[in-house]
């Protein structure tokens, strides 16, 4: 008879054991085996990743150097006042023309309702307005704007006012030509 209690308690305990510890064990096995299961498409998922890298930066090694550059000054990602203000009066002065008075500021938003929105902007380009004065003879004017129009760089003639100049005594007439430019930049 003991050995029949013995064996009664032997059995309670590991049916206790099975439904108290192995059972719960073997449960928590499937969602560690789920977690596998992501972490190995997440892997699966980054390698293609790097593989899709490496065949676009194969892509771009590949791209003329010069190219990248006209591109870069097309739409620059970053603001650089003093490249843009130098390139402007190299082309001024190819055409006898020179820059004064210049003025640079951030470009206000078109929206009103926009400049009150508190947070990071939502546009993926920044404007900046640059304002200057030159002086001389209006067909020089004329062909400088039609330089600026080809040139890489994307700008807008914002304003332009055009003021009789002193008179120099020669035989053209000179004008102030007062121009506010806005250029962009990705963000």
């Amino acid at each position: 008879m003991t050995k029949s209690i013995i064996s009664f308690i032997c059995l309670a305990s590991a049916i206790a054991l099975f439904f108290f510890y192995t059972k719960p064990a073997y449960d928590g096995l499937d969602t560690v085996k789920e977690k596998i299961t992501q972490y190995n498409q997440a892997l699966d998922k980054a390698a293609e990743l790097q593989r899709l890298k490496q065949s676009l930066l194969s892509r771009y090694n590949s791209f003329n150097p010069a190219d990248i550059d006209r591109l870069h000054k097309l739409l620059p990602d970053h603001v650089d006042n003093v490249r843009l203000v130098l390139d402007l009066d190299t082309l001024a002065s190819k055409h006898g023309l020179a820059l004064q008075n210049v003025v640079i500021s951030a470009a206000a938003p078109e929206d009103p309702a926009a400049a009150e929105i508190i947070g990071p902007s939502l546009e993926e380009y920044g404007s900046l307005t640059l304002g200057f004065a030159t002086t001389g003879a209006y067909d020089r004017f004329v062909t400088f704007l039609a330089d600026l129009e080809k040139s890489l760089r994307v700008v807008d003639v914002v304003e332009l006012k055009i003021t009789p100049a002193a008179s120099t005594g020669g035989a053209e007439p000179t004008y102030r030509f007062d121009i506010v430019l806005r250029t962009y930049w990705l963000k």
